[in-house]
């Protein structure tokens, strides 16, 4: 019995078990460094792109060896612990691609602005209450996901954001769309969900290139009349808000098609809302019925 439990100790502290077991813990780049293998060793070099990921790794600091990878064209930080981004991202000027969702950012560094070919910044599910002017600066940009932070406002210098596709605002505190946004005159997507609202100001019709628009989950009191002008709007989504009247221009949205249910259709999304009389009855009966009511309501 105790030659068994001699040979059993001795083989737990058998070296080589050890250091396996410890390699084991370490993390990929942990592993190449310690092998003595260039850190280059680790990016993946793809038709269109050299990536490097370090997706939920834990990580609280950023690894000082990936600031030398010059050649990165798409990062993926997303899903660790990180606090800060240190400035010294602003050297990686090659990142077409950055992805810093799900960390612990309260901030962006103001050498952002260095990442000229930046095109698809995402920097949503943060602690994130402030937007650096500095990123007016990446002019390349045309994706931005900010959803679920703690952002109010915006700063009035993304405007020049001219190139911009496709922002989303949704799940922060804003308690109306920042001015900034209508400027961003090639805008087809915009996400204002679950925020603050009480309106949405008649300058969104200067968004002539919009062709989804969410505003669901807030406390926007009345259908913007402007909105009506919109043409390009293939979804509209205003459920569950304080809306009670439709504007008799509804029908002027003729590429909706529809009265949509599910939240992935195109479509105008109207639910959840106390619409008086006979409003629900006619969105009930389908999309056609509601705008000849309108359309007759505005005639008469």
């Amino acid at each position: 019995m105790g030659a068994g439990k001699s040979r059993a100790s001795t083989k737990d502290k058998d070296p080589k078990r050890m250091l396996l077991a410890k390699r084991k813990k370490f993390s990929s780049w942990d592993d190449t460094l310690l092998s003595g293998k260039d850190p280059r060793s680790l990016l993946k070099r793809g038709m269109c792109h050299v990536s490097f990921s370090l997706v939920t790794k834990g990580m609280t600091d950023v690894p000082d060896f990936l600031w030398g990878l010059a050649e990165v064209q798409k990062l993926n930080l997303s899903h660790n612990q990180l606090r800060v981004l240190p400035a010294e991202v602003g050297r990686l000027t090659q990142i077409v691609v950055l992805n810093l969702c799900g960390n612990r950012l309260k901030s962006l560094p103001r050498e952002i602005s260095r990442l000229q070919s930046l095109k698809v910044l995402f920097a949503n599910m943060n602690c994130l209450a402030e937007v650096p002017a500095e990123l007016s600066l990446c002019r390349s940009l045309e994706v931005l996901s900010l959803s679920h932070n703690c952002l109010s406002q915006l700063p009035a210098s993304l405007a020049d954001l001219s190139r911009l596709r496709k922002l989303n605002l949704s799940h922060n505190n804003f308690m109306h769309i920042p001015i900034c946004v209508f400027s961003l005159k090639e805008l087809d997507f915009l996400h204002v969900g679950s925020n603050r609202l009480e309106n949405v100001a008649e300058s969104i019709q200067c968004l002539a290139s919009l062709q989804i628009f969410i505003a669901e989950n807030n406390n926007i009191h009345s259908f913007p009349r402007s909105l009506c002008l919109v043409s390009s709007l293939e979804l509209l989504n205003l459920n569950n808000n304080d809306i009670q009247t439709l504007p008799s221009e509804l029908y002027l949205l003729h590429r909706l098609g529809r009265i949509a249910w599910n939240p992935m259709d195109k479509g105008l999304h109207i639910s959840r809302n106390p619409l008086s009389k006979p409003l629900p009855e006619l969105v009930e009966g389908g999309l056609e019925m509601l705008f000849s009511y309108l359309k007759e309501k505005k005639h008469n």
